[in-house]
């Protein structure tokens, strides 16, 4: 890497990482889109505006943005190998803002052969068929480029979309991904591409949670401070409530960002629209000895086994029962000393987590084993290997996951009038068809809410005339 001085005797990149930030994508912010609404996110418009600039006089040759909004595997992040890339807001409403870009097919083809075994997919024309996905650039590459490009950006193009993998092996594939770009010796720009929580108030995109907020203001103060330990350990309950899309983004540039020193700056925040927009500039400077990642599999492992040596008698037999199907290929036997609490029938949903990520989760609305034990120890199995979002969990997870169990109250008729989606769950039926939602969800703050996702999640159509059930929840960790 060959530097450049700044006033105060910093140091700026020439070759390798030049410039790193991160921006929001709401297509309402660009005025084509916008139409005069855009006008309530001026602090947002004049930090982008900034970034660009700052970006522009960096000179990269190239633009890296990592977007959560083009295709998303669930075990694999996926880089497009398209020989150009080209997108419009057509579908905002600004079919006249266009983006026409050469990819850097010598910079993919470095990943591609770096990232080899790695659960990375490169998206050449053949891959887009066999997936099934579209050529076009989505709008969390188009609003960022749209700043960009206005400041003058002519430079290639690189896309990365996001996948949804552990936090810690996207921060591991961004590291390689540093590398590549430093031995690459060309001048390489990063944008991070998400928006924080979209549940800031009431009738946001959503829904509303107040644990939203909390989750914008922690995050906006750990990347003031660039503190990477905080933003990889933030509680998986606050992400899940904050419904965001800047994370996993947040995560990989990140992990780009681990082999350097770097100087942080929050140019704006707000949220004017129920959804967090904070834009930043992370300047990289000289090489920095050592490696964050190793750091951060050992606050995870703490935190791991702390939670592990209070954890309830459900959770132990959730991890247990998991754990033993994994390596054996059988169910596990169940305990014969069971607290009287738990020798009865009930229905269970078993939830697994890894380093703050959703790994699996599958239950049952009633009973159809001979008691909880045994419905724990199934659907631990189940979630943990059936789960169609998720692949398999392998026996090297093990280790980092974590469980919560849900014991569910048998299920009573009820109507409209008597629920409440903080006390109780629902069950809708119809002609076969059921659905089912838990109780005290961020985000669903209405009856009327519950029924309809729980509608949708059972195919049955509005309108369509249903039974209602009711039940309570009690959670174990």
């Amino acid at each position: 890497m060959t530097s450049s001085s700044l006033p105060g005797n910093r140091q700026l990149p020439e070759r390798g990482l030049v410039a790193a930030a991160l921006s929001p994508h709401p297509p309402i912010i660009v005025p084509e889109v916008g139409r005069g609404q855009e006008r309530v996110t001026e602090k947002t418009i004049k930090a982008l505006t900034d970034v660009g600039r700052t970006f522009v006089q960096r000179h990269p040759e190239t633009l890296l943005v990592i977007t959560p909004h083009g295709p998303a595997f669930a075990d694999a992040i996926s880089i497009r190998a398209q020989t150009r890339l080209r997108g419009d807001l057509g579908g905002f409403g600004a079919p006249e803002v266009s983006f026409d870009y050469e990819t850097n097919m010598d910079l993919v083809s470095a990943l591609e052969k770096s990232l080899a075994g790695d659960p990375v997919i490169f998206l050449d024309e053949a891959k887009l068929g066999r997936y099934r996905v579209g050529s076009e650039l989505d709008h969390g590459v188009m609003v960022p480029l749209y700043f960009l490009k206005k400041a003058g950006y002519r430079g290639k193009l690189v896309v990365l979309n996001v996948g949804f993998l552990p936090y810690l092996d996207l921060y591991a594939l961004g590291r390689k991904i540093g590398f590549v770009i430093e031995e690459s010796g060309k001048a390489v720009a990063v944008v991070a591409s998400g928006d924080l929580s979209h549940r800031l108030i009431p009738g946001a995109p959503a829904g509303y949670s107040p644990r939203g907020r909390e989750f914008d203001e922690a995050l906006v103060k750990y990347l003031g401070a660039f503190d990477v330990t905080s933003i990889m350990t933030m509680d998986g309950s606050l992400i899940e409530a904050a419904g965001e899309c800047g994370l996993r983004p947040i995560v990989i540039l990140l992990g780009i960002l681990d082999g350097l020193e770097v100087r942080p700056e929050v140019l704006s925040y707000e949220g004017p629209f129920g959804v967090g927009y904070c834009v930043a500039l992370f300047e990289p400077a000289e090489k920095r000895s050592g490696s964050r990642l190793d750091v951060l599999r050992r606050e995870f492992q703490a935190k791991l086994e702390e939670r592990r040596k209070g954890e309830s008698f459900p959770v132990k037999i959730a991890r247990e029962s998991l754990e033993h199907y994994v390596r054996t290929g059988r169910l596990m036997k169940p305990p014969e000393d069971v607290p009287e609490e738990f020798r009865g029938r009930a229905g269970v949903f078993v939830s697994i987590h890894r380093e703050g990520a959703l790994r699996g989760c599958i239950g049952t609305t009633a009973p159809v084993r001979k008691n909880v034990v045994e419905e724990i120890i199934y659907n631990a199995v189940e979630a943990g290997t059936r789960d169609p979002r998720f692949p398999p969990v392998t026996e090297d997870e093990l280790e980092y996951l974590d469980y919560s169990v849900d014991i569910l109250s048998p299920p009573e008729p009820t109507d409209e009038g008597a629920l409440d989606p903080k006390k109780y769950g629902v069950i809708v039926e119809a002609g076969g068809r059921r659905g089912l939602l838990l109780p005290d969800l961020d985000g669903i703050d209405t009856v009327e809410e519950q029924i309809a996702i729980a509608r949708r999640k059972a195919g049955i159509p509005p309108g369509e005339k249903v039974r209602l059930y009711r039940f309570t929840v009690k959670r174990y960790h």
